[in-house]
């Protein structure tokens, strides 16, 4: 009886702070015209020691790995898409200025050069808005679908070594494909 407590007690902790986790980071898909956009936005992640690495001039990226998937009841749930994209910066101490980049598969889609923080946070974290990740993907009328973005910063901390990545930050949205 103890230990099917404290299994529960291990099971709850572990649902709270995954929940946590998920509130850190959210997802909005909206399927139109027979594509699906992706919104999201992560929270307040900056810490003084990513502000500490960004401001020693250190590339720092935040790298959201966004898959398309449908569930399924017998099996896995399938990829049916990815993408991955990042948001660079590098602050350049001679000038004062931050160099921000954002790559869509490997591909430069924007770059950009400010002197305000602020605009740089929102740059890497929130300005993800109606982003068309899928566009050559064909979707089942009244399927039932759901939109998964992770999220990490490069370079890792690699303090301890565990099987899998514990810095990352992970939700979903499900939606139901209509047209």
């Amino acid at each position: 009886m103890l230990r099917r407590a404290a299994i529960i007690a291990i099971f709850a902790l572990a649902l709270a702070a995954s929940a946590g986790a998920e509130q850190k980071l959210q997802v909005a898909p909206l399927p139109r015209d027979g594509h699906v956009l992706v919104s999201f936005k992560l929270g307040e992640v900056f810490t003084e020691e990513l502000q500490a690495a960004v401001h020693s001039g250190l590339t720092v990226s935040f790298v959201y790995k966004v898959d398309l998937m449908r569930g399924s009841a017998v099996w896995f749930d399938r990829t049916i898409a990815s993408a991955v994209v990042t948001a660079t910066v590098r602050f350049d101490n001679l000038t004062r200025r931050y160099h921000v980049t954002r790559t869509l598969d490997g591909r430069i889609e924007r770059a950009e050069t400010s002197e305000r923080e602020d605009v740089v946070r929102e740059w890497l974290t929130a300005d993800f808005d109606r982003l068309p990740l899928f566009p050559n993907v064909k979707l089942e009328t009244n399927g039932e679908y759901y939109v998964r973005v992770r999220a990490h910063t490069t370079p890792r901390d690699a303090t301890f070594l565990w099987p899998w990545n514990g810095h990352d930050v992970m939700t979903l949205a499900k939606f139901t494909f209509i047209q």
